[in-house]
């Protein structure tokens, strides 16, 4: 008995102490992180994730620039055929194929995600974020080496595997140890280095594919992210909440007893938590305007500058499409955060934004591909990014709260599973064939801008459903319970026999 008690009254003062640290991560995530980590406080947790974003981004801005993507070969009516440049002119690829390099990366990136998110409770997220930089880091040098359209292909969807690991489990990370008065605009400096990253990535691969080949290019980004790869395996593992380490350990030596039956629960776990977002009304509205938002913005990215130097003969349509997208990235990101923290930040307040800021949006980017004058389509255009781009912090707002504590990382997976599989996955090969029929840039990116006026649609019904804040609702991972049960009950049994 007397073990049995002392068993008893560890298991209290461990359910003690783990309550005392959810406690002040509430009230002031700053002192919780800075008395467990000698260098990681909530500032520079926030910088590191917001340069590896940086550079990540960097990555898809680099590959659409006409620098590394290149222009294909053409041929006069007199018969006389030039060379093109960059990946499509080496790989001599049409705008379908082409349009596929950006999806690939999609298909790995959706893929991985679930699967980093279910991890995430059982291995310290933070190893998983340098595990999968490593292979984002392999993959990048993969592309510089690539030999053919199947090859870079393949080496896309690997970087895409390795952003996983990062994109699924950066914002809950973020969100857990910000201030809780300014959860929204650290979230939306966070989103900010997606249109940043994009933007220095078009000037990156201007001018590094023009000076030394796109080959270069990729190279460099390989050389970038190792220094972060080395700093996420040796600096101490940050706890992400709702996970639990010591469950880890329990359920890899069930792992070794009996693989079978934990493969299966783990299934039926899995699913049993899709289910529950499934049946969650605001997340679910939240992730389809979601969608047909980033339907477009994969498409704007990927064909930009393409289609601006189509349209309005722009000689430096990576250096002026970085700087638009930059400024509108930048400004809009941010003013979406502060806006949503004004207004007081809550989902309902969060939907309002979304749905006017995307029609806005919508109405400026539209007409700015009606006119034929280059320095009004920039002034429209940029108005139009910034109002767009106002949505970042907003959104990711909603899938974080509308969703109980422990389901955060599998709904930030499933956010981008979605929006990818129905989003810009589809929609840089639909651009791409749809303009190979229209040869008309204008009219294409016109028909893709309308797609706002629907994102905007669905997030205005948002405003009208009944909106709860689950951020902070008590609800234990049953299978947690599982293990805790059973490890009680052994102890139980141990203590009753003579």
């Amino acid at each position: 008995m007397d073990v049995a008690e002392e068993g008893s009254n560890n298991q209290v003062k461990s359910e003690e102490k783990n309550h005392s640290v959810d406690v002040a991560i509430d009230k002031d995530s700053t002192d919780s992180l800075e008395s467990e980590t000698s260098w990681f406080t909530p500032k520079r947790l926030l910088l590191l994730f917001c340069v590896i974003n940086l550079i990540t981004y960097l990555d898809r801005g680099a590959i659409a620039s006409t620098g590394v993507n290149g222009v294909p070969g053409s041929c006069t009516p007199n018969g006389v055929c030039s060379h093109g440049t960059g990946i499509q002119g080496d790989f001599n690829l049409n705008n379908a194929k082409d349009g596929i390099l950006s999806s690939a990366f999609m298909v790995g990136l959706l893929l991985a995600s679930p699967i980093f998110a279910s991890l995430a409770k059982s291995i310290n997220p933070f190893r998983l974020i340098a595990v999968g930089l490593s292979v984002w880091t392999s993959a990048a040098v993969g592309c510089g080496f690539s030999i053919g359209f199947w090859t870079i292909t393949g080496c896309r969807m690997l970087v895409g595997v390795g952003e996983a690991s990062f994109i699924s489990l950066a914002a809950p990370f973020i969100d857990d140890n910000a201030p809780v008065s300014q959860r929204s605009a650290w979230l939306g400096i966070f989103y900010m280095c997606i249109p940043s990253g994009v933007a220095l990535g078009y000037v990156y691969g201007g001018l590094v594919g023009d000076a030394v080949g796109w080959r270069q290019a990729f190279f460099g980004e390989a050389i970038m992210m190792v220094p972060f790869v080395i700093l996420c395996f040796v600096m101490k593992p940050v706890e992400l909440k709702g996970t639990i380490e010591q469950v880890g350990i329990m359920l890899l030596t069930n792992l070794l007893l009996s693989a079978w039956q934990f493969d299966g629960c783990r299934l039926s776990n899995f699913f049993r938590d899709v289910n529950v977002l499934l049946h969650e009304k605001i997340y679910v509205v939240n992730v389809l305007g979601y969608m047909a938002y980033n339907f477009v913005i994969g498409a704007y990215s990927y064909w930009g500058p393409k289609a601006g130097y189509s349209i309005y003969n722009m000689s430096d349509a990576d250096m002026l499409f970085g700087a638009i997208t930059i400024v509108g990235g930048i400004v809009g990101t941010l003013g979406g955060g502060f806006v949503l923290d004004h207004l007081n930040s809550t989902i309902p307040n969060a939907f309002k934004l979304l749905s006017a800021a995307t029609f806005l949006g919508a109405v400026f980017c539209f007409s700015a591909f009606c006119f034929k004058d280059m320095n009004i389509f920039i002034v429209l255009f940029l108005i139009g990014e910034i109002l767009v781009f106002a949505t970042q912090g907003p959104v990711n707002f909603v899938s974080i709260h509308s969703v109980k504590p422990r389901l955060r990382p599998l709904s930030m997976a499933m956010s981008t599973v979605s929006i990818h599989i129905f989003g810009d996955v589809p929609s840089s090969p639909l651009v791409g064939i749809m303009q190979d029929k229209l040869k008309n840039w204008r009219k294409t990116a016109l028909i893709l801008s309308s797609v706002l006026f629907l994102a905007a649609g669905i997030w205005f019904i948002g405003v009208f459903l009944r909106a709860p804040d689950r951020y902070d609702e008590d609800d234990e991972d049953p299978e947690i319970n599982t293990e805790k049960s059973n490890t009680t009950a052994k102890t139980t049994d141990a203590s009753s026999e003579p």
